[in-house]
């Protein structure tokens, strides 16, 4: 299945797996599915004692990526409260952190920005006991899209994939979508947004010209800059939330965003009244496209790290992860849940090797900080557009 030409729905047969599927909750372990019984056995088995007091567990991560009904499960399991703020870059969150945003027990950065948080003590290692499932039920076949797969730091949670919503009837004959070089082409002048980050934008200016995600060549990063400078006649706005309803609505032709976004939009939501939208497609760029693994962290100074143990451990519970996976329109790296997954839907969210061996993992660069400098300056240049 070539997901750089992917019509997620993958016919009749799969469409009542899909509307099922992402965002909804009318599955066998959907909302209205208790998956209470999971959460107290994993609390326990994480080495939880309740008592009796309730109290809230705090996370940090981005929008929709946790089922309503994992966190209900969990909340009536337990007897407390999980509360859930968002952020939609890691910049912004990673901000907020520095700048003394505190009380939360976990997040959930993407892999690159985990290093930069060890080095500023914002986190703590990973205590592998408390959380039994996590290397029991990983599955294997994501090691290589981590940066850490030893998870010192980090438990991973789910991955992305980064590339293009598009509207299909807006590409004109013969234009490649599946190219960075589309951002450039006059045909979608005003009608494309970029993601506002960093990593990502620079990232695509570096694959469009065939240089690695991750260069730290001086000469290679200004030559991704003029290349970015390119598509910005094209493009509307930097932005991380919005395109997916705006290329949805024809505001947009060409969002540049993330697979699970754009998966929950072109499948639809039956139980919240959102049709399948067959006329919008999905492009991974054929000269490389970004695998960004989003991953939970604990807290140096978490109030309940007894909590975030138990949750980290519940979410690596096989019927745990299918009904996120089925919320959020992502993998999550855990065995028994993708098994249990209906097959059509597994093959729709888990690429196959050949399009991974495309993809380039983001990492970061805490320990090179004239290298970020010249990542900073260059996305100062991007926004001021010079």
């Amino acid at each position: 299945m070539m997901l750089s030409r992917l019509n997620f729905l993958v016919g009749a047969a799969a469409a009542s797996v899909l509307l099922a599927g992402c965002g909804s909750s009318e599955t066998e372990a959907g909302a209205g599915a208790d998956l209470s019984a999971q959460a107290k056995a994993a609390a326990e088995a994480s080495g939880y004692k309740a008592d009796g007091k309730g109290g809230e567990l705090h996370i940090y991560t981005w929008s929709d990526y946790i089922a309503p009904e994992v966190i209900q499960g969990f909340e009536k399991a337990l007897g407390v409260k999980v509360v859930v703020d968002t952020f939609d870059s890691n910049e912004a969150m990673y901000a907020k952190l520095k700048a003394g945003g505190t009380g939360y027990d976990i997040m959930m950065p993407s892999s690159y920005q985990i290093a930069q948080m060890a080095k500023d003590g914002m986190i703590e290692k990973i205590d592998h006991a408390k959380c039994p499932n996590v290397k029991k039920n990983f599955a294997s076949g994501f090691a290589k899209q981590i940066i850490d797969p030893a998870f010192t730091y980090n438990v991973p949670y789910t991955v992305t994939y980064t590339g293009f919503m598009y509207l299909k009837g807006k590409v004109p004959e013969g234009v490649e979508v599946a190219s960075w070089k589309a951002l450039a082409n006059p045909a979608f002048k005003g009608r494309v947004t970029l993601l506002d980050d960093m990593r990502e934008v620079i990232g695509g200016g570096l694959m469009a010209l065939g240089h690695p995600i991750n260069s730290t060549d001086p000469k290679e990063i200004d030559a991704a800059v003029a290349e970015v400078l390119k598509w910005k006649p094209n493009s509307r706005k930097f932005d991380a939330e919005s395109y997916k309803t705006e290329v949805a609505s024809g505001a947009t032709w060409i969002g540049h965003g993330y697979s699970t976004d754009a998966t929950q939009i072109i499948v639809g939501d039956e139980e919240e009244g959102s049709k399948p939208r067959p006329d919008i497609g999905f492009a991974l760029p054929k000269e490389g496209y970004t695998i960004a693994f989003d991953e939970m962290v604990v807290a140096k100074d978490a109030r309940r790290k007894d909590l975030a143990y138990a949750f980290i451990n519940y979410i690596y519970d096989g019927e745990v992860a299918k009904a996120n996976m089925e919320y959020i329109c992502g993998p999550n790296p855990v065995q028994p849940g993708i098994d249990l997954l209906e097959a059509d839907y597994r093959k729709l969210i888990i690429l196959d090797d050949a399009t991974i061996a495309r993809g380039q993992v983001l990492k970061g660069f805490a320990d090179q900080p004239a290298v970020q400098e010249l990542y900073n300056k260059a996305w100062d240049r991007i926004k001021a557009g010079e």
